[in-house]
Parts: C-alpha cells; sequence; structure tokens
C-alpha cells in the first residue's frame, strides 16, 4: 500500500473517472479498428441526433454536458466530414439545428453495435444485480445534483 488515504468523496470520483476513461478509450479504438474516423465526442453528438434529429447547438450542449465553444468546434467538424448540417431556424434565425447526413444515418448501426460490444466488454463478469445497484445509484447522485 502506498499510504495514500481518499477521502469518500475522492474515491467516487476516482472510481467513475477512471471507468469512463476506460470505456471512452475502448470505444475509441474500437471504432479506429472498424476504420472510422469519428471521435468519442463526435459520436455522441450524433448519438442524440439518431434519438433527435434537428437539435439546436444550445440543446446539444445541454444533453451532452459541454459548453458552447466545445459544442461549436465539434459541429464545424462534423460538417466538414458530412455528416451534419447546420440550418438557421425559421423562428429566430439566431438559432441553428443541426440535422444528420445521410452519411451519419449510415453510421448509426454499426456505431451502436460497437458502443454495445464496448460495454459488454467493460461489464463482463460484473453481476446484473450489481450493475443494476451502480446505475440507480449514479442516476441519485445526478438526480440530487441536477
Amino acid at each position: 500500500m502506498t499510504g495514500i488515504q481518499f477521502k469518500r468523496g475522492e474515491l467516487y470520483s476516482v472510481i467513475t473517472g477512471m471507468a469512463s476513461i476506460a470505456v471512452a478509450r475502448r470505444l475509441q479504438k474500437n471504432f479506429r479498428q472498424a476504420g472510422l474516423d469519428v471521435t468519442i465526442e463526435q459520436w455522441s453528438l450524433l448519438y442524440h441526433l439518431w434519438k433527435e434529429d434537428g437539435l439546436s447547438q444550445q440543446e446539444l450542449c445541454n444533453r451532452t454536458f459541454r459548453d458552447k465553444p466545445s459544442i461549436t468546434r465539434l459541429v464545424d467538424n462534423l460538417e466538414k466530414q458530412n455528416l451534419v448540417k447546420r440550418v438557421s431556424s425559421k423562428e429566430d434565425r439566431r438559432i441553428n439545428l443541426v440535422y444528420l447526413t445521410e452519411s451519419a444515418r449510415e453510421l448509426q448501426e454499426t456505431t451502436i453495435q460497437l458502443a454495445n460490444q464496448t460495454m459488454e466488454e467493460a461489464l463482463a463478469e460484473v453481476n446484473k444485480a450489481d450493475i443494476e445497484v451502480t446505475k440507480k445509484v449514479l442516476q441519485q447522485v445526478y438526480d440530487n445534483l441536477k
């Protein structure tokens, strides 16, 4: 033992942070191995657009917990890859709505399969009851703080 003592709150953030980073790295590796040129950050935007196309950039900020400059950069890069297009809102031209292109729609099935595969790898040998408890606890922590 190294003699480092974690306070209760520090331990949670270390464990959840490490797990989150490990899953993201594995998913990125699985994307690369499949020949996909999409980052995890870009994929998270596409994921929300697959669920509901035509979201505003502000709504993408809200759903992905990112700031406006980060979303702008991600949307810029996705536009360059011909995966999304921006359209000014008819009600308020200051608002940009983000829509999927056909190329992005074609990525959906493959990337979702890779994400499911990655989660299966991450949760291998983890008891289903433990997974449910973890999900419940983390949801409660989130709900308490939002």
